[in-house]
C-alpha cells in the first residue's frame, strides 16, 4: 500500500526517512530505472542497458545489479549504506519520495511547479529512526535538499530520455545483447532481452551525425554506455565472491 502526501514542514517536522539499504526495504532489485543525465557517473560502477518492456514500445535504461530475481549484487551490510557503490540511481536513492505538480489557483495559466510528496506507508519512513527531514526553524535538512537534487535528476532524465533514445533509433545505434558467462562452480548464466549500443556502427557514422551528436551532448552519454559493459565482468565477480561467502569452500 502506499500514501502518498504533500511534504511540509508542519505536518512532517518530526518524520525522519532511513537512508539505509537492504532487501527488508525492498531494494533487492535485479535491475535499477536510469536516465541518460546519470549515465556519466553509472558507467563508473554499473553495466547500462537498454530495455523495451513491450516491443513496440520505447526503450528505457537500466543499470544491472544482479542476474537473477531479487539479487541485487550491490547490497552489502557491512556499507554504512547498506549499498557498495559510490554512486546509487536516483530511482533507488528517491527511496519514499516522489514529484508531483500543483498550479496555484491565481496562476492557472501557468505551468505548473514541482512539489516534493512522500509515502507515509514505505517502510523508510518513521519518528523514531533516520534522517530529519526539516532543520528545527523549519528549513530544508541538508538530507532534503540531496533527495530533491535526486528527484530533480529524475524529472529532467524523464525528460531528456525519450529524445536521447529516439536518436538512437534513427541512427540504428541500439542492437540486442545476449549476455553469456559460466560461474566459478561452472553454473552458466544466460541474459537476454537487452539492448546496448552497436559500436561497429558507432564507428561508421558520418562525421555529420557525429558533429551533431556531439553538440547535442548524447555523444558522451553513449560512450558513457559503451564504456559501462566493463562493469559486466565486475558484477560477475560480484557473484561468485557472493555464491563464496554463502557457500564457503
Amino acid at each position: 500500500m502506499t500514501r502518498h502526501v504533500l511534504l511540509n514542514n508542519i505536518d512532517h517536522q518530526h518524520t525522519r526517512v532511513i537512508h539505509y539499504f537492504g532487501p527488508e526495504f525492498g531494494d533487492n532489485l535485479h535491475s535499477a530505472l536510469v536516465f541518460p543525465n546519470e549515465f556519466t557517473e553509472l558507467q563508473k560502477e554499473y553495466p547500462v542497458l537498454l530495455r523495451k518492456d513491450d516491443p513496440q514500445g520505447s526503450f528505457q535504461a537500466i543499470a544491472l545489479l544482479g542476474f537473477a530475481a531479487a539479487e541485487n549484487l550491490y547490497l552489502n551490510a557491512q556499507h554504512p549504506t547498506g549499498w557498495d557503490a559510490r554512486y546509487i540511481p536516483a530511482s533507488i536513492e528517491k527511496g519514499p519520495f516522489l514529484i508531483g505538480f500543483q498550479r496555484a489557483a491565481s496562476m492557472q495559466d501557468q505551468a505548473p511547479d514541482a512539489v516534493v510528496h512522500i509515502d507515509m506507508d514505505h517502510p523508510k519512513v518513521g519518528t523514531e529512526q533516520g534522517q530529519q527531514l526539516f532543520l528545527s526553524q523549519g528549513g530544508n535538512s541538508p538530507y532534503l535538499e540531496h533527495i530533491s537534487a535526486r528527484l530533480d535528476t529524475i524529472h529532467q532524465g524523464t525528460n531528456l530520455a525519450p529524445v536521447f533514445y529516439k536518436a538512437l533509433e534513427q541512427l540504428e545505434l541500439v542492437e540486442p545483447v545476449t549476455i553469456e558467462f559460466a560461474l566459478h562452480t561452472s553454473e552458466k548464466i544466460r541474459l537476454t532481452g537487452n539492448y546496448c549500443i552497436n559500436e561497429q556502427r558507432l564507428a561508421t557514422l558520418p562525421a555529420e551525425a557525429l558533429l551533431k551528436l556531439h553538440q547535442s551532448g548524447f555523444l558522451a552519454l553513449i560512450y558513457a554506455m559503451v564504456f559501462s559493459m566493463g562493469n559486466i565482468r565486475h558484477l560477475i565477480e560480484r557473484k561468485n565472491n557472493s555464491m563464496r561467502q554463502q557457500s564457503p569452500e
